[in-house]
């Protein structure tokens, strides 16, 4: 029978979604069914679904196959750009609409499976969280409609590395958005606590009265250029929450163009112009090993099309 012991990062959250998250070929309703069944204790005891991870927990469970659906299959029918490779990094610039790891929805057109078609070397490049086999060579992800810059570990002791990096926050990121309104200031910085909302499909900003485990979160922005109702911001998060950009960017008035979360409903033109989400991932830099690293994604071409629809004189 496996264990995990939660962490003080991780309390907080209700054990069926937990589960739901660590284990991604499972659906959040398989989960529920086997809490029910009695195939998961807290502690050795039987639990609820609702059951909220405390910290020091200990997670015991069976028949959590790890070949249920689980065995990761390379994909030869996408492309995707890489910018730079060594012997310790890959570097690829992620398009819009792939998401980055498999799940239970699905197991197939993700950055792993285009990634381990050209490098099977690192299918074994990963630590021994559940459902890390899923997500082979990743230390940090974009969202699915987010295109840009990522970086993916070639071997275990880059992994190792790189995720401390990020942990310690050493690595410098830097996005560009396009965003609806007119910033009052040029320049400045968004700190407000983040907390995953009762769903966990997304970012709400914490509260008082907020359930969830609350979580520090920064950003700063600096206006790029201004296009009539729309402004095009450099944003560099300081933190790596999820969804930080997006949420602190909508909390001030200015969402991102195209976010369908954050954003609200939008119609007419601009839903035409804007397929998805305009934030691109447009820079990192970092050490590794003592060699300094820094990589840019071009401009996406949705983004060029957008601003230029816009302002006809890009054109």
């Amino acid at each position: 029978m496996k264990k995990i012991t939660i962490t003080k990062q991780q309390a907080g959250k209700r054990i069926d979604k937990f589960l739901a998250e660590e284990f991604f070929l499972y659906s959040r309703g398989e989960i529920i069914k086997k809490i029910k069944d009695g195939e998961v204790l807290i502690n050795m005891k039987n639990i609820k679904p609702g059951y909220v991870l405390g910290d020091g927990d200990i997670i015991e469970f069976k028949n959590f196959s790890k070949e249920k659906n689980n065995k990761l299959i390379a994909n030869d029918k996408i492309q995707i750009q890489i910018l730079f490779q060594d012997e310790n990094i890959i570097v690829v610039n992620k398009q819009a609409g792939i998401q980055v790891h498999p799940s239970h929805n699905e197991k197939i057109n993700t950055v792993v499976n285009v990634l381990i078609n050209y490098f099977p070397e690192i299918i074994n490049v990963h630590d021994d969280s559940a459902g890390a086999n899923l997500r082979p060579g990743i230390v940090h992800r974009l969202d699915k409609d987010t295109s840009g810059v990522m970086i993916i570990a070639r071997n275990t002791k880059s992994f190792k590395e790189l995720k401390k990096c990020f942990e310690e926050r050493h690595i410098e990121k830097k996005y560009i958005a396009i965003t609806e309104g007119t910033f009052e200031e040029e320049e400045g910085v968004i700190e407000k606590p983040l907390a995953r909302s009762a769903s966990y499909r997304k970012q709400v900003i914490a509260r008082g009265n907020t359930k969830t485990t609350i979580r520090e979160a920064q950003t700063f922005y600096k206006v790029c250029k201004k296009y009539g109702k729309y402004t095009l911001v450099e944003v560099c998060p300081k933190t790596g929450r999820m969804h930080q950009i997006r949420i602190h960017l909508a909390s001030i008035g200015h969402p991102v163009v195209g976010d369908s979360i954050y954003a609200g409903k939008k119609t007419g033109e601009e839903q035409i112009k804007a397929k998805r989400q305009l934030l691109h991932a447009k820079e990192l830099k970092f050490t590794l090993f003592g060699k300094k690293y820094a990589f840019i994604a071009p401009i996406p071409d949705d983004f060029r099309e957008f601003l230029a629809d816009i302002d006809p004189a890009l054109n």
